[in-house]
C-alpha cells in the first residue's frame, strides 16, 4: 500500500514552520494515542502514521531529502536516510519534545545531572522616611545556604568523590515506558544529579551546602520608596554541584511618618492654625525634611486650603526634579475657654449677626438648603 504524503498526514502545507508542524502533530498524537483509544486499530495506525511523518519533517536534513525525492529520499530500503524506527530520533525522543510544553522542562521534564543555580532570596528592609529620601547605607544579616567549606560544596567526605549513579548511568534521567507511551523522568536515586555520594561529608551530611547568616552592607540610593528593590548579585543561596549562587533582592518598606505622608515625589502634611490666625492672617513656621520654613497665611484662610512649597518634596530615585511639600490648613476651634474669652467670643458673634458678607460659604449653603426644601 502506497504511503500517504507526510504533509497530508499532518494536515499542513509545505513550507510550514517548525512550531506549526509540532502543533499539528501534537493535535493528532493526542487524538489517536492508543491509551485514549484502546483496541482501536484504525486510531493506532493513524498514530503510527503521524509519528513517522513528524519524525521525518521535524528533522531538517530528512525534510530536505523528502521535499526533493519524496519517500524514496528517506526510506532506508530505497537507499534513503533512515525512515521511522531507523537511524533518526526514536519515538520517545519525538514524543518528549512535543509534550515538553506540558511537562515544563524539555525532554523528561527535569534537568540532567550537573550544576544548578542557587535560589534567589528576598529581604524586607524597613526604613524611616528621612533615610529613604536622603539615602543611607545599612548593615543586614541574611540567613542563607552557603557552600560547605570542608567538602568545597561536593557533599562528599574530604579525600573522596561522588560516584556515577548506577540506576541512570550518570544521565540523571530514567525512561518509563508503557505501550507506545514513553517519557523520561528524573532519576529517583540521584535526583537528577547523575552522581551518588557513598561517603558523605560530616559537616553538610552530603548536601554540599550549610545554613549560615551572612552580614552584608547595602547602599540605599536617595529617593527610594516602598516596593522598590535593590538587587545584590550573587548574594542569594549557593548553587549545588558547583552552580552559581542566586541573587538577593532587598525590598524597601518605608515606615509611616509622624508628620508627613508621601505620594510619589510629593509630601503632604496638615498644619493646624488658630481661629484668629485664619481670620486675621499671620506667619507660621512649618517643618520640612530640610528644616523649618516660614509660611505666610493670608487673612480669611479656610480649613482645607493647600499651600505648596515647591522643591521641598522628594527627588525620585530614577531621576528628575524634586517634588513639592503641600501643607493643608486645619483651622482649630478653641477649647477650655475662661469666662472673659467666652464673653469676647459672644460679643464677636453678636457683631456678625445680620451680616452674611462675613460668611459667604455659610450663606450659600443655607440658600441651597432653602431651595432644596422648597422643591420638596
Amino acid at each position: 500500500m502506497a504511503k500517504r504524503d507526510y504533509y497530508e498526514v499532518l494536515g499542513v502545507e509545505r513550507g510550514v514552520s517548525e512550531a506549526e508542524l509540532k502543533k499539528a502533530y501534537r493535535r493528532l498524537a493526542m487524538k489517536h494515542h492508543p491509551d485514549r483509544n484502546p483496541d482501536d486499530k484504525a486510531s493506532e495506525e493513524k498514530f503510527k502514521e503521524a509519528n513517522e511523518a513528524y519524525e521525518v519533517l521535524s528533522d531538517a536534513s530528512k525534510r530536505s531529502a523528502y521535499d526533493q525525492y519524496g519517500h524514496a529520499g528517506v526510506d532506508p530500503q530505497m537507499g534513503g536516510g533512515g525512515g521511522f524506527g531507523g537511524g533518526g530520533a526514536n519515538f520517545s525522543d519525538i514524543f518528549g519534545d512535543v509534550f515538553s510544553d506540558f511537562f515544563g522542562g524539555g525532554r523528561g521534564g527535569g534537568s540532567r545531572g550537573g550544576a544548578q543555580r542557587g535560589s534567589d532570596l528576598r529581604y524586607t528592609l524597613e526604613l524611616d522616611l528621612e533615610e529613604a529620601v536622603r539615602g543611607t547605607t545599612v548593615t543586614i544579616r541574611v540567613p542563607t545556604l552557603v557552600n560547605c567549606k570542608p567538602c568545597d560544596g561536593s557533599g562528599a567526605k574530604k579525600g573522596t568523590s561522588p560516584v556515577t549513579c548506577t540506576t541512570c548511568g550518570g544521565i540523571g534521567q530514567v525512561r518509563m515506558q508503557q505501550g507506545f507511551f514513553s517519557v523520561q523522568q528524573t532519576c529517583p536515586r540521584c535526583h537528577g544529579n547523575g552522581k551518588m555520594i557513598t561517603d558523605p561529608c560530616g559537616s553538610c551530611h552530603g548536601q554540599g551546602r550549610v545554613e549560615e547568616s551572612k552580614t552584608l552592607s547595602v547602599k540605599v540610593p536617595a529617593g527610594v520608596d516602598t516596593g522598590d528593590r535593590i538587587r545584590l548579585s550573587g548574594e542569594g543561596e549557593a548553587g549545588s554541584m558547583g552552580g552559581p549562587a542566586g541573587d538577593l533582592y532587598v525590598v524597601v518598606n518605608v515606615r509611616e511618618h509622624a508628620i508627613f505622608q508621601r505620594d510619589g515625589k510629593h509630601l503632604y502634611c496638615e498644619v493646624p492654625i488658630s481661629f484668629a490666625d485664619a481670620a486675621l492672617g499671620g506667619e507660621l513656621e512649618v517643618p520640612t525634611l530640610d528644616g523649618r520654613v516660614k509660611l505666610k497665611i493670608p487673612e480669611g484662610t479656610q480649613t482645607g486650603k493647600l499651600f505648596r512649597l515647591r522643591g521641598k518634596g522628594v527627588a525620585p530615585v530614577r531621576g528628575g526634579g524634586a517634588g513639592d511639600l503641600l501643607c493643608k490648613v486645619a483651622v482649630e476651634t478653641p477649647v477650655n475657654l475662661d469666662k472673659r474669652q467666652r464673653e469676647l467670643l459672644d460679643e464677636f458673634r453678636k457683631s456678625l449677626e445680620g451680616d452674611s458678607s462675613h460668611s459667604p460659604k455659610a450663606s450659600g449653603w443655607f440658600d441651597g438648603v432653602k431651595r432644596f426644601f422648597g422643591d420638596i
